[in-house]
């Protein structure tokens, strides 16, 4: 599966594989990709604007102007012909600046930063990762382990529950099984004793 975002000059793109995400974007900057295991993916992101700073600030500019020679020719009694022309040119460079901010959702990760674009794919990336990711710890953690001391069972199957891998039933369920599990085994070994 494979989702496509395009703003502006800046391209990414989203492979959905079987065992990792593929990253890879193209912006003015350059180009780049690389690859991630669902469960790598952060919970958290952070936000970040890009703007044309220098748009706004013109703008403004050439609105005060334009302000300015109405107000003036108001002022005088001049006619108002061509006195709005820069107001008319500020007002364009305000509305194309509002027009180019593009808001990404940043994942802080070991292998990289992942940028989600937020227009109307956004939601439909991130609800993918999340469920490749619940089902990639439950193929991970999700089976008991009698290898491994029934603390560090138990406290597995609660990380589980906290990470919203399993329900609190379920990990209750799998406790109880391990539960069992170690205390069969420990019986079996004082009767041979």
């Amino acid at each position: 599966m494979e989702i496509k975002q395009k703003r502006m000059s800046n391209h990414h793109t989203f492979t959905f594989n079987d065992e990792s995400l593929n990253f890879a974007f193209k912006d003015k900057s350059g180009a780049d990709d690389f690859d991630l295991n669902y469960a790598d993916f952060p919970k958290k992101s952070s936000l970040s604007i890009e703007q044309n700073e220098w748009l706004r600030n013109v703008g403004i500019l050439w609105c005060l102007l334009g302000g300015y020679s109405i107000g003036t020719a108001i002022y005088k009694g001049l006619p108002l012909t061509g006195t709005g022309f820069w107001l008319f040119i500020g007002l364009i460079c305000l509305v194309w600046f509002a027009l180019t901010k593009t808001k990404y959702s940043i994942f802080k990760t070991e292998a990289g930063n992942v940028f989600v674009i937020q227009d109307s794919k956004h939601d439909t990336i991130i609800s993918e990762i999340d469920n490749r990711k619940k089902a990639q710890l439950l193929r991970w953690y999700g089976d008991i382990n009698l290898e491994n001391e029934l603390e560090n069972e138990i406290s597995k199957f609660n990380w589980l529950v906290k990470n919203n891998v399993m329900s609190q039933a379920e990990a209750e369920e799998k406790i109880a099984q391990v539960e069992f599990a170690h205390s069969k085994e420990s019986n079996q070994r004082e009767f041979l004793n």
